[in-house]
């Protein structure tokens, strides 16, 4: 359920109590009406805000529907995402983060982050390089079967033969002007995988997520970026259930 759904039933219970406060007291009644109205719907009213207070700001669950992120993350996991943390810092390397991706869909995704803005990366012979370091990835599924290059202002992918620039009418890649360096990650703009590597419809084919501003180019021109919030829980299964 989103925050505006919620808020919206809520609203339906308080018009209820309101109405039934207001109806003329029926001779004989002595007023039970009000009486029941507030004794039934206004724990419901202050359950409901108290509720939406906690997953507008404060933290909310997120279902997995996909295996984008196997091993990590199993199909039909259900998470609590953290909604206050970012408020105060950026995403760190790792973390495990929910948000509106530039493609259009009607759902947030959940990847890992990968590449802070600065970073040089590069994915080559199935091993992500991070300012020319590998990286010790023991959450992936598999390496992935791609290469991949932060460069002249782009990125650069290659499955199979010959390499392509991502284009920036399908991709968020941001204009020049946005980049300090032609081969470092843009400010504000980070690389997210999924740890299902080849599964994962990520950074590889849409783009730079971004934790601020409107998304500067591909399919959602304009339209508000940022992050929702970071998993740190798996609660159902109970069979599934850790911090992450």
């Amino acid at each position: 359920m989103t925050p505006q759904e919620l808020l919206a039933i809520v609203a339906v219970i308080a018009v209820v109590r309101v109405v039934l406060s207001l109806r003329p007291v029926v001779a004989g009644s002595n007023g039970r009406s009000t009486a029941v109205a507030r004794e039934f719907l206004d724990p419901f009213i202050i359950a409901g805000l108290a509720a939406w207070v906690l997953i507008t700001f404060v933290a909310r669950t997120y279902y997995i529907p996909s295996g984008s992120m196997l091993p990590t993350l199993q199909i039909h996991d259900v998470l609590l995402v953290d909604k206050f943390e970012y408020r105060f810092h950026e995403p760190h390397r790792g973390d495990i983060v929910v948000f509106p991706p530039p493609v259009p869909t009607p759902d947030d995704f959940i990847k890992r982050v990968v590449g802070l803005p600065g970073d040089r990366l590069r994915v080559q012979d199935g091993t992500v390089y991070l300012n020319d370091a590998p990286l010790k990835e023991t959450y992936v599924a598999e390496k992935p079967d791609y290469a991949l290059q932060i460069r002249d202002y782009g990125i650069y992918v290659r499955e199979g033969d010959g390499w392509q620039r991502l284009d920036p009418a399908t991709a968020n890649i941001p204009p020049r002007s946005m980049w300090a360096a032609p081969d470092r990650i843009p400010p504000h703009c980070f690389v997210m995988f999924g740890d299902n590597r080849n599964d994962s419809e990520d950074s590889h084919v849409w783009g730079f997520a971004q934790d601020a501003g409107r998304f500067a180019s591909g399919a959602r021109t304009g339209e508000a970026a940022g992050f929702t919030g970071r998993a740190f829980l798996i609660f159902w299964p109970p069979s599934q259930a850790r911090a992450l």
